[in-house]
């Protein structure tokens, strides 16, 4: 079992290819996997997002990759659930021998209509089964796995941890999701090799990545990308020094725990003012590497009732978030014109009221030294 392991804990000993095995001296930013003893993975019945029992020991002949998931998260577990779909596509049809689940890990939020709702924002439908039941039932699970979870004044605290179960459903690895966008696809890449040990044939994975650290692009660094939707002329958004810039991360999966496309178009106001106080220019960024689809950012704009005043462009490589140091979704970052960070707001209860983005900003900006 895990004693004591989730708590930060880790060895770096795991052995996965040659190419991961040293990852975790070489890459911070990933964690390279702990080996288990092999030990029975405790058994459960809970229910899926489609109200159906479901048991851990109906998948036994199946590598199974368990991960406990928030099913209100906006923070790392997107990145989990990504991983963990990124993984099965590097498998191609051998993860035909996998089955993906997630536990709940919210002990306030556990409806079947909870589980429904994360599925169908991260494009998890049909593609994994995400278990809830009773708090008591989902405090065993808990337990038995050794995974910490609290929900301190409405905001949920838990270890994003995802385990590899053998078809003998024996415990393999265990792995912890690391807060890091740029990372996301390394991790993928960590936890398809370790199932691909236990499939038959212990096949290879398509296209392995490196699992070289990837630094992040902050705003001292000069971009330009390309204006995807709102403002689209020109058609590219100049990042960096040289103008300050406020930035909305954020991502389409935004729906299931706010009015997205309602908050995006009150960001219409801010312009307003913007354009009135010689404020910086509201650039709004998807955080396209936790997108469900290649599609997701383009069905919301289409969606869209009201015109978006500022540009819409997309973090391809979460390398922007990294470099931002975005944490939690949506983020709104305040850039100066030198390219430092005057101020970032980490919104773990909803989207900032205008008003009070409207005084940070001005604030921020009168205390901001003049270069």
């Amino acid at each position: 079992m895990l004693a004591g392991l989730l708590r930060g804990v880790l060895s770096t000993s795991a052995t996965t290819t040659s190419n991961s095995s040293s990852a975790g001296a070489i890459n911070l930013n990933i964690d390279p996997g702990t080996p288990l003893q092999g030990q029975p993975a405790p058994n459960f019945t809970l229910s899926n997002q489609f109200g159906k029992p479901v048991s851990l020991s109906q998948f036994r002949g199946k590598v199974v990759v368990l991960a406990f998931v928030d099913s209100e998260c906006t923070s790392i577990c997107p990145l989990t659930t990504t991983s963990m779909l990124q993984a099965m596509g590097m498998l191609g049809t051998h993860a035909l021998g996998v089955q993906l689940i997630g536990i709940d890990a919210n002990p306030i939020a556990t409806s079947v209509a909870d589980m429904s709702a994360y599925s169908a924002a991260h494009g998890m439908t049909n593609r994994w089964d995400f278990l809830t039941g009773t708090q008591a039932r989902l405090s065993a699970v808990w337990h038995h796995y050794n995974v910490y979870v609290a929900a301190v004044h409405g905001n949920i605290d838990h270890e994003p941890a995802v385990y590899v179960i053998g078809p003998r459903g024996d415990e393999r690895m265990a792995f912890l999701t690391q807060m890091d966008y740029a990372s996301v696809t390394q991790e993928a890449q960590l936890l398809a090799d370790s199932v691909a040990r236990l499939l038959p044939g212990h096949p290879r994975t398509a296209r392995p990545v490196s699992l070289q650290s990837i630094p992040g692009t902050g705003p001292r660094i000069r971009l330009s990308l390309p204006a995807v939707g709102g403002k689209t002329s020109p058609t590219t958004v100049q990042i960096g020094p040289g103008h300050p810039h406020l930035f909305v991360f954020f991502a389409t999966w935004l729906q299931e725990t706010s009015k997205l496309t309602a908050q995006l178009s009150a960001l219409n106001s801010y312009t307003t003012m913007a354009r009135q106080h010689g404020w910086p220019t509201l650039v709004a960024v998807d955080e396209g590497v936790t997108e469900p689809s290649r599609g997701a950012l383009a069905g919301l704009l289409l969606h869209l009732t009201t015109h978006l005043d500022y540009p819409v462009t997309v973090d391809t490589t979460g390398r922007l978030a990294a470099g931002y140091g975005v944490q939690n979704l949506p983020c709104t970052v305040l850039t100066s014109a030198a390219g430092h960070i005057l101020l970032t707001n980490q919104n773990y209860t909803g989207w900032p009221p205008i008003s009070g983005l409207e005084a940070a900003v001005s604030q921020a900006e009168a205390a901001a030294p003049r270069r």
